[in-house]
C-alpha cells in the first residue's frame, strides 16, 4: 500500500518502522521542523524525521505537500496538528489515538487517564475528520491501569498494541468506522508545569499519580526538586511513621505528609544535579526538623 505518514515524537517511531518493515511504500513523512533541545544546541530533527532519513523516505514539514502525491492512505500517529479539510479531501487518513474514545480526546490522553485514576484505557484506530479526535473508530484494544503504571510504561504498551492493530488493518479493507457516542466525551488538555506541581494538601494517592505521569516537582530551600519515583501510603501508615500531628508538606525523613496519607519519596533530582535515590539526597542535604514543602 502507498502511504503518507504524519507524526513527530518518539512514540510515532515504532509504527512507522513496522509499516516500512511490512513492505508498505511510504511516499512521504510529514513531521515537525527541527528544534533545539537546549539553549546552545543545534536544531535536531524529530525522531520520526531521523528514522525517515535513515530509511530513505522523503520528509516534509508541510501537510500541503501531500496534495502532489498519489497515495492510498495517510497514517497519523501523534502528529499534534489538525489536518486541514482540503488535505483530507485529497487523501483519506487513519489515526492511532491512545485512549478509549470518546474518553480523552486531545493532546495528553495517556497522562490524563493516569491522573484521573482510570483503571482502564486503550488505543483506537480512527477515521480522521474535522474536529478534535471526533472520527469513527475502526478498531480498539484496551489495557488496565494500576498503581504501578507510569506514563512511560503505559505509552510503550499502547504503542505496541496500536502498531499491531495498524498492521492488521492495512492488510484488509478498512470497512465502515463505528461512530463515537456523544455521551462520555472528555478532553485531555496538554499538561502544564503547574499541573505537575505537588500540592501536599491533596491526598497521597493523587500525588502518586502526578509522579507516575513524569515531571512532578516541589521546592525545597527555594530550589526546585523533581520527584521521579514515590509511593503513597494510607492514613494509618501516616500516623505510625510521621506522627498524628504533622501538617501537609511536612518532611519527616523520606516521607512527606499529605492532606490524606503520606508520600514516601524513592528517587529525586535536585536542580542542577543528577537523579539520585532519596537516601543519597538526604545524606547530602541539610534539612531541619519540621521542614515543610510548599502546598
Amino acid at each position: 500500500m502507498k502511504l503518507v505518514y504524519l507524526g513527530s515524537p518518539e512514540m510515532s517511531v515504532p509504527p512507522l518502522e513496522a509499516v516500512l518493515d511490512a513492505g508498505h511504500e511510504v511516499l512521504l513523512v510529514v513531521t515537525n521542523p527541527p528544534r533545539r533541545r537546549g539553549r546552545r544546541s543545534e536544531p535536531t530533527p524529530s525522531p520520526v524525521a531521523a528514522l525517515a532519513a535513515d530509511r530513505g523516505v522523503p520528509v516534509s514539514h508541510d501537510p500541503d505537500d501531500i496534495l502532489a502525491l498519489d497515495a492510498d492512505l495517510g497514517v497519523v500517529v501523534a502528529f499534534g496538528r489538525l489536518i486541514k479539510p482540503h488535505v483530507l479531501a485529497h487523501l483519506p487518513m487513519v489515526n492511532l489515538h491512545f485512549s478509549l474514545l470518546p474518553r480523552w480526546r486531545g493532546a495528553a490522553p495517556v497522562e490524563r487517564a493516569i491522573l484521573a485514576g482510570d483503571t482502564e484505557t486503550g488505543v483506537c484506530l480512527m477515521d480522521v475528520e474535522q474536529g478534535l479526535d471526533a472520527g469513527g473508530v475502526y478498531a480498539r484494544r484496551s489495557v488496565g491501569i494500576d498503581g504501578n503504571t507510569t506514563a512511560a510504561s503505559l505509552r510503550a504498551e499502547l504503542v505496541g498494541l496500536g502498531t499491531s492493530m495498524l498492521l492488521d488493518a492495512l492488510e484488509r479493507p478498512l470497512g465502515e468506522p463505528e461512530p463515537q457516542p456523544e455521551e462520555g466525551v472528555t478532553y485531555a488538555a496538554k499538561l502544564s508545569t503547574e499541573d505537575l506541581a505537588l500540592d501536599w494538601s491533596r491526598p497521597a494517592t493523587e500525588l502518586a499519580r502526578v509522579v507516575a505521569v513524569g515531571g512532578a516537582w516541589t521546592t525545597l530551600g527555594g530550589r526546585r526538586l523533581k520527584v521521579l519515583q514515590a509511593e503513597a501510603s494510607d492514613t494509618d501508615t501516616n500516623h505510625q511513621r510521621v506522627g498524628a500531628q504533622v501538617h501537609p508538606g511536612e518532611l519527616v525523613g523520606k516521607v512527606v505528609a499529605c492532606g490524606k496519607g503520606v508520600l514516601e519519596l524513592v528517587r529525586v533530582q535536585p536542580a542542577g544535579k543528577p537523579a539520585m535515590e532519596i537516601e543519597a539526597f538526604l545524606n547530602g542535604a541539610r534539612i531541619e526538623a519540621g521542614t515543610r514543602l510548599p502546598s
